[in-house]
């Protein structure tokens, strides 16, 4: 990669993923690394700056995460948030304490002297604050910049050593000019270009594909979902015939995807697309099976299984494609980072299949990036804006054991969900929705008759990078409508429930 970049060290705060989304939105690559990082790592690297992200510890605490001294005498611009701001503070020989008054929340910012960090933000403004611990004296040679009434030292820097320290929370919507104090960071003080774009990144990722298989031969697992598509779609620019897509139908898909998938990218895009007919293979091995880690490993290896089978009819292959995003990498294990779901398509090469080597086009990628790099490369907008499914598609959507009963409940109230979404012209507001086959049954009335059938959960979230989520406010009529036409319409289901849950604590998908 030619283009500049940031390195944003990870002390294991919640919202430090959100900290790369807000740099990279601001058109400057980063990337997210340990803070265990060395400073000869840190040079060689070559970053035009370093942020330091929050974290749960306190920095005079036995055991909590350091830097040492030298990784801020680099010359390189620093910015510590929240307990990298702390950090800095206490390495460089400042006080940091238990604060008289811990802040959580929104809390009014008083700007009190100019500094490139602090260039065009109003005198007053609102900030997102975290914290139990303060600054309560800066380093020699440092200056506040900006404080709230009850945090004496929120913004804190030296202009000529170039590094600085934010108490609050820039990277969330909250902090009313998070965005301003970031890109001052990013081009006043690191000098950025800001030349990281979704079509350069992918003149660079096909160029590099095109570079690492040379003559070989690619094959490719197509989900239809938009990661699967964007990363087959760079390795077909690069490397044209000599890519194989191999579609494998594991009977646990959305209502008509399969048929979607094969008009798409076949008939449409032109790849070379085989399908794989394996429903009742998949179907067979579920049976009796409702632990969700189960299901998904069950899955996984199935589909290694017949992705093999499938491979082996095609003829060798020196490389396989997949869709791993940076979400995938970071929730299945990054580092000291706990593993909170495992993703299918995380942890290297399957060990039944002999390839050279994996090319993941997208793995630094969020999914809101991978959308843009989808319309950067010109894909039909109802690729990218397809909605997203998880590999074991709706066996982690039924809650217990997965039959074809279930199945058909399930796409069919799922569809009419998408449906109505789509005719309320909503589609673009909402991140994902999906509908969930509970594992509850209730006692209803339909017509004359008792009823006794399953729950139905409507998921609805808006994000931007899956990290972290919000439940949507979606209008009561749609859900009405929603609803009615699932009791109506759907087998074996006489009642819908909405999810309001946010991720944290919940995650996106209920399995």
């Amino acid at each position: 990669m030619n283009h500049q970049r940031v390195l944003v060290l990870d002390f294991g705060g919640q919202y430090n993923q959100l900290i790369a989304r807000r740099v990279r939105d601001l058109g400057v690559y980063c990337d997210l690394k340990p803070c265990d990082m060395t400073a000869e790592a840190i040079r060689a690297y070559a970053p035009i700056g370093i942020i330091f992200t929050g974290g749960p510890n306190s920095v005079y605490e036995e055991g909590a995460p350091r830097v040492g001294e030298e990784v801020l005498r680099l010359g390189i611009p620093v910015l510590g948030i929240c307990y990298g701001a702390q950090l800095i503070a206490a390495t460089l020989g400042g006080a940091v304490g238990r604060a008289p008054k811990s802040e959580y929340g929104k809390c009014t910012l008083h700007i009190k002297n100019e500094a490139p960090m602090s260039e065009g933000i109003p005198s007053e403004s609102v900030c997102w604050m975290s914290h139990t611990d303060y600054i309560s004296a800066v380093p020699a040679g440092y200056e506040v910049l900006a404080a709230t009434d009850d945090c004496p030292v929120a913004v804190y820097g030296n202009i000529g050593e170039k590094i600085y320290g934010i108490q609050f929370h820039p990277e969330v919507v909250h902090s009313e000019y998070g965005n301003a104090f970031l890109k001052n960071f990013l081009y006043r003080v690191c000098g950025a270009r800001g030349d990281w774009t979704m079509a350069g990144f992918a003149e660079e990722q096909i160029a590099a594909i095109r570079a690492r298989v040379g003559t070989g031969r690619v094959i490719c697992a197509m989900s239809g979902g938009v990661d699967s598509a964007v990363a087959a779609t760079l390795v077909h620019r690069a490397v044209g015939d000599r890519l194989t897509c191999v579609f494998v139908d594991n009977g646990l898909l959305r209502k008509n995807e399969a048929e979607e998938v094969m008009s798409v990218f076949r008939d449409g895009l032109g790849m070379d697309l085989v399908k794989a007919d394996a429903a009742d293979l998949f179907l067979d091995a579920l049976r009796g099976v409702s632990d969700p880690e189960k299901k998904r490993h069950i899955i996984g290896k199935l589909f290694i299984d017949v992705f093999e089978r499938e491979a082996k009819k095609i003829g060798a292959a020196d490389f396989l494609v997949q869709g791993t995003i940076y979400p995938d990498v970071i929730e299945s294990g990054k580092g000291k980072s706990a593993v909170i779901k495992s993703h299918h398509n995380v942890g290297g090469l399957p060990e039944k299949v002999n390839f050279q080597g994996i090319v993941e086009p997208l793995r630094d990628l969020f999914k809101d990036e991978v959308r843009r790099v989808g319309l950067a490369l010109g894909l039909p907008e109802r690729v990218v804006w397809r909605q997203p499914c998880p590999g074991p598609a709706l066996a982690i959507r039924i809650m217990g054991e997965v039959t074809r009963e279930k199945l058909e409940t399930l796409r069919e109230a799922d569809f009419i969900f998408r449906d109505e979404i789509a005719k309320a012209g909503l589609e673009r507001e909402i991140w994902q929705y999906f509908a969930v086959l509970t594992d509850s049954k209730t006692v209803g009335v339909q017509g004359d008759f008792r009823t006794y059938e399953n729950v139905i959960a409507l998921r609805a979230i808006t994000s931007v990078d899956a990290m972290t989520a919000d439940w949507a406010r979606i209008p009561f009529e749609v859900l009405e409508k929603v609803s009615t036409r699932i009791t109506n319409e759907v087998k074996h289901a006489n009642r819908v429930v909405y999810d309001i849950t946010s991720k944290p604590p919940a995650t996106i998908e209920w399995e």
